[in-house]
């Protein structure tokens, strides 16, 4: 039964290594469409706003050049999903703190 159990963690956390950037391309995409409405619906400022979406920008240009061969190495997937929680960190902290 164990042997059976550890097989089975192995194999799921190979199909996650194994799906390359798709998941965080697709983070990506949802909190830019979280951000332009939270912009739609006042939550953040213009100025706000655009520091976000200048954010976003540099994450992209970053998951390009980690899917240019196709391959995710293990230290581009940290550093994009490092820049997407901080991000996401900063989304939540402007949505509660108006800036001018």
């Amino acid at each position: 039964m164990k042997r059976i159990f550890c097989i089975g963690l192995v194999l799921i956390s190979l199909q996650a290594l194994a799906g390359g950037g798709r998941d965080l391309v697709r983070q990506q995409e949802k909190q830019e469409r979280t951000i332009k409405a939270a912009h739609k619906r006042g939550k953040v400022t213009d100025n706000e706003f655009h520091k976000l979406m200048d954010e976003q920008k540099t994450i992209k240009r970053y998951i390009d050049l980690a899917d240019a061969d196709n391959y995710w190495s293990l230290a581009e997937k940290k550093r994009v999903k490092g820049k997407l929680d901080r991000a996401e960190n900063r989304l939540k902290r402007y949505k509660h703190n108006w800036e001018e």
